[in-house]
């Protein structure tokens, strides 16, 4: 076992520092669609949710889904659809056909009615929510009141890094790692958070919550240099025990 752990951490530093592949189609997510799915073919896939007003929710797209979808394809057994960049809009009810959606910018996150009640229903019936690529007080706040809209009396708890959702597929050793660029370097770390079913911390988690943290940024920019190589690795190792958590707890 710990043999093969060193040989995937190895891969994975080995793939990360590769050249990147993908384009920025939508000039880096911004002008990406609001509806986006790609025919269904029984590999894995995973949804990115959209949101009005602001266009945070599509920061990172679609590098950071292809240069993941790549990463996993080497280093697990999962075989992902290499076209799975998915984008639905939060009231659609085509998120259903996902077991994993992922929210980029919470910060200025203010869904509709209809949204939360669809996303709530989602959560309910037991699909598995990433959040990510927020910081400070006030994008906490926006995210925490909308989130709070979606599952009402949700308690958020910080998770340590003996948590299941960091031993899942890697072994994560810390949850020490610096946001990406000049605000790492200047001293913001991640903190990572979660909401267990019922409230219970015996029970698995609905929703992980990276703040102060954007590992979308990290995965986006993997193979270009332009962030160190270490917590680079690290943020796949994040999202790729996300996924694995997801699909298994």
């Amino acid at each position: 076992m710990a043999l093969r752990r060193i040989a995937l951490a190895v891969a994975l530093l080995a793939l990360v520092t590769l050249p990147a592949h993908a384009q920025r189609y939508y000039d880096n997510g911004r002008n990406a669609p609001k509806r986006f799915e790609a025919p269904y073919d029984g590999q894995f896939s995973f949804v990115r949710l959209s949101y009005d007003r602001y266009p945070g929710w599509s920061y990172d797209y679609p590098d950071m889904e292809m240069n993941l979808m790549g990463i996993l394809s080497q280093i697990t057994t999962i075989k992902p659809n290499p076209k799975g960049r998915n984008i639905l809009p939060m009231d659609d009810p085509a998120i259903f056909r996902y077991p994993i959606a992922y929210i980029s910018e919470p910060g200025y996150w203010y869904p509709s009615e209809q949204a939360v009640t669809n996303l709530r229903a989602y959560i309910q019936k037991g699909g598995f929510l990433v959040v990510d690529d927020f910081h400070y007080e006030n994008e906490w706040a926006v995210f925490e009141a909308a989130m709070l809209r979606v599952l009402p009396g949700a308690k958020i708890s910080r998770l340590d890094v003996k948590h299941p959702i960091f031993n899942t597929f890697f072994q994560i050793p810390t949850l020490h790692v610096p946001y990406p660029g000049n605000l790492g370097q200047r001293g913001l770390f991640g903190e990572f958070y979660g909401i267990h079913q019922d409230n219970d911390p015996e029970k698995p988690l609905q929703v992980i919550i990276d703040y102060n943290m954007d590992i979308g940024d990290y995965m986006e920019y993997s193979g270009s240099g332009f962030y160190l190589v270490d917590p680079s690795n690290e943020a796949f190792k994040f999202m790729i025990n996300y996924l694995i958590y997801g699909h298994t707890r």
